[in-house]
């Protein structure tokens, strides 16, 4: 796994922070924010950056799954594999670009994005009014693993880059980069810096936009030099 694919999505997370503090803060606010307590953001974040690693992780290892259950049906196994890791990638930079595009505002971010809401879960509700009632760092673990899963054009794009990874670890690691990227902004919201994120939100999509885009790039000229090989 190129460690450019790993700082392209910590960058993703940094860049992201205008839109984490005016999506994520409101919840921050309301959950850890009102304890007053360093430990309680620290946990909270935690759970969150948590859900983003496994479900990463999971990404990985169903697009190598696939791709080896494909490859044992044919009669070229490495045939097949390559063919399913030209098809994630080109999958994944589809997202990619998508995403990217809405966050330029050049189209609208994609509805379907609203039916992966959580809260059709059964149960998810029952599980965010305990754990948002609990002030405990355990609460506040589970609340943000909880939120984690909420829809989001930058974690979505997380998870799309994780499918071609080629397995759990490595899609772990590129969503856990992601994560760690998200959590200085968030966990300096009610100080200037979190007033200045705000006031230059705008830039900061752009900013975090050209480097989906830059992703799905650099994926579709994987795909190009598969295809010549």
């Amino acid at each position: 796994m190129p460690h450019a694919d790993l700082y392209a999505l910590f960058l993703l997370g940094i860049l992201g922070t205008g839109h984490c503090v005016g999506m994520c803060g409101p919840l921050v606010f309301a959950f850890p924010g009102r304890t007053g307590r360093m430990s309680a953001h620290l946990f909270y974040h935690l759970g969150r950056i948590g859900t983003y690693t496994a479900v990463g992780g999971a990404m990985g290892a169903v697009g190598l799954g696939l791709s080896q259950l494909a490859g044992r049906s044919g009669l070229d196994p490495l045939a097949w594999i390559a063919r399913l890791q030209v098809g994630f990638s080109l999958l994944a930079a589809g997202f990619l670009l998508v995403f990217g595009l809405a966050r330029l505002e050049i189209i609208r971010e994609p509805a379907w994005m609203s039916l992966a809401a959580p809260d059709k879960i059964p149960g998810f509700g029952r599980i965010l009014r305990s754990a948002g009632g609990s002030r405990s760092a355990g609460g506040m673990l589970v609340l943000g693993m909880a939120l984690g899963f909420l829809p989001c054009g930058l974690s979505f794009a997380a998870f799309a880059r994780a499918l071609p990874a080629g397995g759990l670890l490595p899609g772990a690691l590129m969503t856990l980069a992601f994560g760690l990227g998200t959590l200085p902004g968030l966990l300096l919201l009610g100080t200037g810096a979190s007033g200045l994120a705000r006031r230059y939100r705008r830039h900061s999509d752009i900013l975090s936009g050209m480097v989906m885009i830059a992703m799905a790039a650099s994926l579709g000229a994987d795909v190009v030099q598969a295809w010549m090989r």
